[in-house]
């Protein structure tokens, strides 16, 4: 009984209405007044924090406002990062061909490189993966290689990714090799002996990247080709073409000279690069033919299948 007397008791306290009445302070004139409950108090302020609550959520949800609660991040902010994740790899992948090629263009030019001298010549006599089995071979059988190998002698790029393409050579200039290929002596070129003013041409289509004059080399030329392939000629009396300028295969981009302090003679000196990595001319060129070299040498597709792809990494 008295347990259900206070009940009724709280109940009624929550329902008793009070009056709230603002009072002029100085003349004591009644300004306004209103009437309010406990239980009308706590509903006003249930509300008011449901409101808050409520506010809080679609704020959070539905506005930029969560951008800055830590440890939450939006979908638009996500794509942004991944998107800008793509295009830092993509600048950096473009940098360091950037960077491959002004290296390219500066040992070209000066002659300067850390490459193995004889890694790439070794490479292309005994390719990876060679077994040397003349000693188990019949007479039929290597009469088949070298007739194989005559036939496929002198495609730039025989490489799987590469297979398709058609990337042959043409001769700079026709005449005897008055000095060969040379890593040993630093000399990453072949020089050709010619008369006077002799024309030289473009081993393949390509642009004008360099036609100035140097004291120790002369008049020189280089050509930017695809697939990271650089062609340099050397000691030039004139230079036919200018920075900038496409030229064809074969087309005459300069005459044979005497030029540069280094010069012996009337000579071309001829440079082929393969990113960044000088080569020999003569495995990818004849240069007794006036004619664009036709053919593969079959047993160099290993060594330039295995290197290709690592000097693209670099």
């Amino acid at each position: 009984m008295a347990n259900a007397k206070k009940k009724s008791t709280r109940i009624q306290r929550l329902l008793n209405r009070y009056r709230v009445v603002v009072i002029n302070e100085t003349t004591f004139e009644e300004k306004f007044f209103f009437r309010v409950s406990q239980l009308n108090i706590t509903l006003l302020i249930c509300l008011f924090i449901s409101f808050i609550i409520i506010g809080s959520f679609f704020m959070i949800a539905y506005t930029p406002i969560k951008e800055f609660i830590p440890g939450y991040t939006s979908t638009i902010l996500r794509k942004e990062a991944i998107k800008n994740s793509f295009l830092l790899d993509s600048l950096s992948v473009e940098f360091k061909k950037q960077e491959r090629f002004i290296n390219s263009m500066r040992i070209a030019i000066t002659g300067e490189t850390n490459q193995d001298e004889n890694a790439f010549s070794n490479r292309l006599e005994e390719p990876p993966g060679f077994i040397n089995s003349e000693s188990k071979l019949t007479t039929a059988d290597s009469l088949l290689r070298i007739e194989v190998n005559q036939e496929d002698k002198y495609n730039v790029f025989p490489n799987d990714e590469l297979s398709n393409v058609k990337y042959l050579l043409y001769p700079p200039a026709i005449g005897p090799i008055s000095e060969e290929y040379n890593p040993e002596k630093k000399h990453y070129a072949v020089d050709i002996a010619l008369k006077e003013n002799a024309p030289v041409m473009a081993v393949a289509n390509g642009t004008v990247i360099l036609s100035e004059w140097t004291a120790e080399t002369g008049h020189v030329v280089i050509l930017k080709h695809d697939h990271g392939l650089l062609s340099v000629y050397k000691h030039n009396s004139a230079l036919e073409k200018v920075q900038g300028d496409l030229v064809q295969a074969g087309e005459v981009i300069a005459k044979a000279g005497n030029t540069g302090e280094f010069s012996t003679g009337w000579h071309l000196h001829f440079e082929l690069w393969i990113n960044g990595y000088s080569v020999d001319p003569n495995y990818f060129i004849d240069f007794s033919k006036a004619t664009r070299t036709t053919e593969v040498y079959e047993t160099h597709a290993a060594y330039f299948r295995s290197h290709h792809s690592k000097w693209e990494r670099k």
